[in-house]
């Protein structure tokens, strides 16, 4: 349990809690993964982070499943909802697009984190 939690970045609130591995803001709402650097009253305010289309935490090296069906430029049959993506990596990409992965059949491209879900 961290001893002094910080307050919400989202509304500066300081009656947050914990939950599991989580810190909850009690005012907004919003949820968030303390890292090591905010316990020791750091912050980490150079970090992005990537959730899924259900609030996961994404990093490099996991495995997603697409959540709904794609339709990919130039190809006829699209990406199918369920296609399973291993070893995604996490890039700043254009429009929103912020997984850099290789799905098989399709070759390399990029996925925006709101369409996929963690494994």
């Amino acid at each position: 349990m961290i001893e002094n939690l910080p307050p919400c970045p989202k509304c500066s609130c300081e009656y947050t809690y914990e939950l599991n591995a989580l810190v909850v803001c009690p005012e907004c709402g919003h949820e968030w993964v303390p890292s090591e650097s905010d316990a020791e009253g750091g912050g980490a305010a150079g970090e992005r982070v990537v959730k899924d289309s259900v609030g996961n935490v994404l990093q490099d090296g996991d495995a997603v499943v697409v959540v709904k069906a794609l339709k990919v430029k130039g190809n006829p049959s699209g990406i199918k909802a369920g296609t399973k993506v291993r070893n995604i990596r996490l890039v700043d990409g254009v429009d929103g697009h912020d997984i850099d992965c290789k799905i098989d059949g399709f070759g390399a491209m990029q996925l925006k984190s709101s369409v996929v879900k963690k494994v």
